[in-house]
C-alpha cells in the first residue's frame, strides 16, 4: 500500500496528485467549519496563532459538539464524528452505509378519523322540562347554574361516558318502580346526581348506598343496617324508600324542584329558607352552593344522559346492558358460611356475588335464611342441583 506523507511544514508530498486531492478536501472542510464561526467585530482581527497538530482534533471536537452551531452533527456525548483508527475508517459497513440513513427518521403523519368536538360545539337548548316543569331558562342566573352543571359533566368526558354506560343497567329496575308509584321518570336521573348509579358508595357523611341515604332516614323507610348488612345498598329497596320520600316531600313542598331540593338538605330547613326569603319558588331561593348546584346539575344530567349519542357519541347498543340474575332462598345452619362457598353452589364465584349483591357488607353469610341474587342459571343446572336437594 502506498502510503501519503505530509512534512512538518505541511507542503511536502510524495505524490502531487493527491496533495491536490488532499488539499481540495482541506478547503472544503475549512469552509464548512468555518460557517459555525460567529462573525468577529467590525475592525482588524486578533492575530490568532496556528493550531498545532495536537490542538486540530480538539478543535474539530469542539465545533463537532457545539449544540448551538447549525454545522455540527457529532454525537451529544463529545466522541469525535470521524473513528481515530485506519481500520475502523476502512471497514465495509461504514463503507456501504447511508451516512443520512440513521440521522433522519421521517415518521408518518398521524391521521385522526372523525371530527374533534370542543365544548363550544355543545349548546344548551333554549327550552328545558323537567318532571312535567318547564325550567324557566329565560331567567339570567338560571340558565347560568345549568350550563355550568352542563359543562362540567361534558368537560370529563370519560366519566360521561361510563355514566352513561351505567344508566343501561342501572335505569331499568328504577323506571319500573318509578312507573308502578306514579312518579315522574325523570326522577331516576337523580341516581347520577347522589352516587354515580354505584350501589355501594359512601359519602364522608355517612350517606350510604343509590340513593345516599343517612342511617336515621334509612331506618324511618325499613332500610335497616348491621355489621354484616346494609339495605341501603339494595338498588330495589332504596329505590322503593326513595319513591315514599320523594312522594311525601312533594305534597309537603308543592312542587318538584322544591322536593329535590329537600331531598339533599332536609324539608323543614327549605320551609324556613323559603319563609325568611320571601319567596315560593327554588330558582329564587339562596342557600349553600351544595343545594343550589343540587337540581341544576340533576336536570343537566337528564339533558346529557338522556341523548348520549348527541352529547358522547353513544348508541343505545354501547350502554350497558341489565344483568340477568335470579333471588335465590339460602339456608345457613353453621355459624356462618363464605361467600365463595355460596358462589360455587350457584355457578358463580365471591367477586361476582359480592357485586350483585353489595348490600352484604361482609365476606361471609350469619346463620338464617337469606334471600341473594346470583346468575340466572339454565333450568338443566339449577334443577339438576335441586333434585339432589332432600
Amino acid at each position: 500500500m502506498r502510503h501519503l506523507r505530509i512534512g512538518p511544514n505541511g507542503r511536502s508530498f510524495n505524490d502531487p496528485r493527491l496533495a491536490v486531492g488532499v488539499g481540495l478536501c482541506l478547503l472544503v472542510a475549512f469552509t464548512a467549519g468555518s460557517s459555525s464561526v460567529p462573525a468577529q467585530p467590525s475592525g482588524d482581527p486578533a492575530p490568532q496563532a496556528p493550531a498545532s497538530p495536537q490542538q486540530a482534533p480538539d478543535a474539530a471536537q469542539t465545533r463537532a459538539t457545539d449544540s448551538g452551531s447549525p454545522a455540527s452533527f457529532g454525537p451529544p456525548d463529545g466522541t469525535p464524528l470521524v473513528s481515530e483508527t485506519e481500520d475502523e475508517r476502512l471497514a465495509p459497513h461504514d463503507l456501504d452505509a447511508d451516512p443520512l440513513e440513521d440521522r433522519f427518521i421521517v415518521l408518518p403523519e398521524i391521521e385522526r378519523k372523525g371530527d374533534r368536538h370542543f365544548l363550544s360545539s355543545f349548546r344548551l337548548p333554549d327550552k328545558l322540562a323537567f318532571a312535567g316543569l318547564t325550567v324557566p331558562l329565560e331567567n339570567w342566573q338560571v340558565r347560568e347554574r345549568i350550563e355550568f352543571e352542563f359543562y362540567q359533566f361534558l368537560d370529563d368526558e370519560g366519566e360521561s361516558i361510563i355514566l352513561a354506560k351505567r344508566t343501561g343497567r342501572c335505569f331499568p329496575p328504577v323506571e319500573k318502580q318509578l312507573a308502578e308509584a306514579g312518579l315522574p321518570d325523570d326522577l331516576k336521573y337523580m341516581l347520577l346526581v347522589e352516587s354515580k348509579c354505584i350501589s355501594a358508595a359512601y359519602s364522608r357523611a355517612r350517606a350510604s348506598g343509590p340513593w345516599q341515604f343517612m342511617g336515621a332516614t334509612g331506618r324511618r323507610y325499613k332500610l335497616n343496617s348491621n355489621h354484616w348488612r346494609d339495605d341501603r345498598r339494595s338498588l330495589e329497596m332504596s329505590t322503593e324508600a326513595a319513591i315514599k320520600l320523594l312522594r311525601a316531600l312533594k305534597e309537603e313542598l308543592g312542587d318538584w324542584f322544591l322536593a329535590m331540593a329537600a331531598y339533599n338538605t332536609g324539608p323543614d330547613r327549605i320551609k324556613k329558607l323559603l319563609k325568611g326569603q320571601k319567596v315560593d319558588d327554588y330558582w329564587k331561593l339562596h342557600y349553600v352552593s351544595e343545594t343550589m348546584r343540587y337540581v341544576p346539575r340533576i336536570i343537566a344530567a337528564k339533558e346529557i344522559y338522556s341523548q348520549p349519542e348527541r352529547y358522547l357519541g353513544l348508541t343505545r347498543k354501547d350502554l350497558y346492558t341489565p344483568l340477568e340474575t335470579e333471588t335465590v332462598t339460602v339456608n345457613i345452619k353453621e355459624p356462618q358460611r363464605h361467600l365463595a362457598a355460596v358462589a360455587e353452589e350457584y355457578g358463580s364465584y365471591f367477586l361476582e356475588l359480592k357485586l350483585l349483591n353489595p348490600e352484604i357488607r361482609k365476606e361471609y353469610l350469619p346463620r338464617g335464611t337469606h334471600q341473594i341474587k346470583v346468575p340466572k342459571q339454565t333450568c338443566p343446572f339449577h334443577c339438576f342441583k335441586q333434585d339432589k336437594t332432600p
